[in-house]
């Protein structure tokens, strides 16, 4: 239809005519009107059939415009209005799938990111054997990922800080462990040991002459514990050298207490 026939068509009361365009128009792709008028429908229709279909249709023209914030918002609408609506199912999955496609990069807040993980476990709370269950595992996994990334992207943020306005390798090590206790199976699992280690070993070197012996066998105790998790790592050079070093630093320790 024109332009004309489009804003004739708002002004009028005949909603039955509306849903019949609402629908033509999300067929066609002209996913703007289609909103405008669904957004008008569904409180119109509310707790009918055509209510239910045209809050669902509604979540679905912002998903199909990419619109993910407002799609997840109506989605999550829809089985709220309507718990066992025939799109239930569907409504609390694309609900998670918008907030995942709204996830941001790693460096940024990550509330979006939340969000679908909770979506994400609701909808398999709710449907354990959806046909999408196996999808949203993965989705559920690759956002565990994305989180374990950002807690190494504040590992490294803090170790490379060091001592600038306070220990900031202690934050580093205790980032680590919480990581690695929060994403137990994630790739970067060694990464948050290795980076354990070498947090460890700045902090005994950097340490005040009373802290260092015991800082320095810490080190030591945290290098058995690398190599014996990751006897083949790439970084086993420099956490050999490390090693050393502080078995250096406490003989020497010892000899000077004899």
């Amino acid at each position: 239809t024109s332009c004309g026939e489009y804003n004739k068509l708002l002004k009028s009361n005949d909603y039955n005519l509306k849903y019949d365009y609402a629908h033509k128009y999300y067929q066609s792709g002209k996913y703007t009107r289609a909103i405008t008028l669904f957004e008008e429908l569904a409180p119109v229709f509310k707790g009918k059939e055509k209510g239910e279909e045209s809050l669902y249709m509604l979540a679905k023209s912002y998903e199909k415009r990419k619109d993910f914030v407002m799609a997840s918002h109506y989605y999550t609408n829809y089985y709220t209005a309507y718990p066992k609506g025939k799109y239930s199912e569907d409504a609390r999955y694309n609900a998670a799938y918008s907030y995942y496609k709204d996830v941001p990069d790693p460096r940024l807040d990550q509330s979006s990111t939340f969000q679908a993980l909770e979506e994400l476990q609701t909808f398999l709370e709710y449907y354990p054997k959806s046909q999408k269950a196996d999808q949203a595992r993965e989705l559920l996994f690759e956002l565990q990922e994305h989180l374990a990334e950002k807690a190494l992207n504040n590992v490294k943020l803090y170790y490379n800080l060091g001592n600038y306005l306070g220990n900031n390798y202690l934050s580093a090590i205790v980032t680590a462990k919480n990581a690695l206790q929060e994403y137990p199976y994630s790739k970067y699992k060694e990464n948050f040991s290795y980076y354990i280690l070498k947090a460890k070993f700045a902090m005994a070197e950097q340490s005040v002459e009373d802290k260092k012996e015991d800082r320095f066998r810490d080190v030591i105790d945290e290098y058995y514990a690398y190599i014996n998790d990751y006897p083949e790592s790439a970084n086993l050079n420099e956490a050999k050298s490390m090693f050393e070093k502080s078995s250096k630093k406490i003989t020497k320790d010892t000899k000077k207490e004899q």
